[in-house]
């Protein structure tokens, strides 16, 4: 066959080499994908397996990605639309000033939380799942999952958690939206008790100003809940715990250059040690 194609033996078993060497780096790339995409329990496209395949110095194209994701038949998951539902701000309470103001950046630990609190469907109900973000690193420094919509079991719970977890600074902002949870007695006069405390509010029908919470919300929506018919307290429980642990611990986020929250917490807890010191 040489012979007749005017090729040297030598060339033939170069190209035999080469060609063997590239399907072994495609079949190892696709075990790749798939495992990164199985690990994200179906949720990463193709740029968040991109951006995980870079971790291990494999770089390719989106598009390329995109490509054999199509050839191996992953697919993110699809979901249902999420619709923003707010809490109830009809209400007599004093509302706080917005002290945020869409500041949503901190290179401080503990210097701005916000909260916020959406449905979950569980049978032929409803529970109430209470979130407190850290906009330093997006870590969901606390949570809340209730079955009713109390202020003591669902801000007040989730505030004192927080606490527990994680200090705040001197200068610490609260905010929320102007939910009668978030306005009333209880909540405020727990706020109060510190000076390092100032709280926050956003203004009337504005969803924008607590946009890092409602974005929070559409993403476990979309990744999370809405693949699940919730049949109790404690399955919802488990599986929106589950959630948490992996978006902190493993997911990462477009947000924070592609790092995880746990990542980006180590960063700048090291980057104010060195300052300190």
């Amino acid at each position: 066959m040489c012979s007749i194609m005017n090729v040297s033996k030598n060339s033939y078993y170069t190209w035999v080499r080469t060609d063997n060497k590239q399907k072994d780096s495609l079949i190892y790339l696709k075990q790749r994908i798939t495992g990164i995409y199985n690990d994200s329990n179906q949720v990463y496209g193709s740029l968040r397996v991109q951006k995980m395949l870079e971790r291990e110095n494999l770089f390719y194209s989106r598009s390329y990605i995109a490509f054999l994701m199509k050839e191996l038949g992953l697919k993110s998951v699809l979901s249902k639309k999420y619709k923003v539902m707010t809490t109830n701000s009809n209400h007599d309470f004093p509302i706080a000033e917005n002290i945020l103001n869409r500041g949503f950046t901190s290179s401080q630990l503990g210097e701005k939380w916000v909260s916020d609190i959406t449905y979950i469907k569980v049978g032929s109900g409803w529970n109430y799942l209470t979130t407190i973000l850290d906009l330093a690193d997006r870590k969901i420094v606390a949570w809340t999952l209730s079955a009713d919509m109390t202020t003591k079991n669902m801000v007040y719970k989730a505030w004192v958690l927080a606490r527990e977890k994680r200090k705040i600074t001197n200068n610490h902002i609260f905010h929320s939206d102007r939910g009668v949870q978030y306005a009333s007695n209880k909540m405020v006069s727990l706020l109060n008790l510190s000076s390092k405390i100032t709280q926050s509010m956003s203004r009337k029908g504005n969803c924008w100003d607590n946009a890092v919470s409602e974005s929070f919300f559409k993403t476990i929506k979309y990744e999370c809940t809405n693949r699940y018919n919730f049949k109790s307290y404690l399955h919802t429980y488990h599986i929106i715990n589950q959630y948490i642990n992996w978006y902190n611990n493993s997911r990462i986020h477009s947000a924070l250059d592609y790092k995880t929250p746990a990542e980006k917490e180590l960063e700048l807890r090291i980057i104010n040690n060195k300052k300190v010191a």
